[in-house]
């Protein structure tokens, strides 16, 4: 079950009106609208994100009526329905981190807030791990990034993704378990 999937299951009106319409809405908006940017443009570059953000916002808007704050923060919610999006840009992700692993990161960082920011991004990251990311099943590294940066918790992410809580361990196992064999491979053959 994906974030748009829970926005979706039950009116969330009938249970607690108003949470999310006017004024709701537009708090949650200012409240994680920075993070949300932040985590699909480290996932899919800055060029792209503001299109995904946005459509992940419209998303959220306009199913807000749905919303099930029984089932989700609205910060899960939010990511789930990012991480949705994110997924029609599959093949943009992966090419993206395989162009990474051939070539690095850029070498310039204009201000201090973007070079933080830049920092743990995957524009940013050693070509080698970008090209291990890559290489990842979809799932595992939808819960890998989640973890690494958006910082949700297992069950925030097994929310987010409508998966159960111990498949987010495992996924998370896994592709730490890969990722350490390929960057080990790296390491001896670099």
């Amino acid at each position: 079950m994906t974030g748009e999937t829970i926005a979706t299951q039950v009116p969330w009106a009938a249970r607690a009106p108003g949470a999310l319409d006017g004024e709701g809405f537009a708090e949650a908006f200012d409240a994680h609208f920075g993070e949300i940017h932040a985590y699909v443009a480290q996932r899919l570059g800055p060029d792209n994100a503001e299109d995904v953000v946005a459509e992940t916002f419209l998303t959220a808007f306009r199913k807000r009526g749905h919303y099930d704050p029984s089932r989700a923060s609205v910060r899960a919610w939010l990511y789930g329905i990012a991480t949705n999006l994110i997924g029609k840009h599959r093949r943009l992700e992966a090419r993206t981190l395989r162009a990474l692993g051939r070539c690095g990161p850029e070498p310039e960082s204009p201000g201090h807030e973007d070079s933080v920011a830049v920092r743990v991004s995957a524009q940013s990251l050693r070509p080698e791990l970008a090209a291990a990311l890559a290489e990842l099943d979809r799932r595992d590294r939808d819960v890998l990034l989640l973890v690494a940066l958006a910082g949700l918790s297992h069950e925030e992410i097994a929310t987010a993704l409508g998966i159960p809580y111990g498949t987010v361990g495992s996924r998370l196992s896994r592709a730490r378990k890969k990722l350490r064999a390929q960057l080990g491979e790296v390491l001896v053959h670099g």
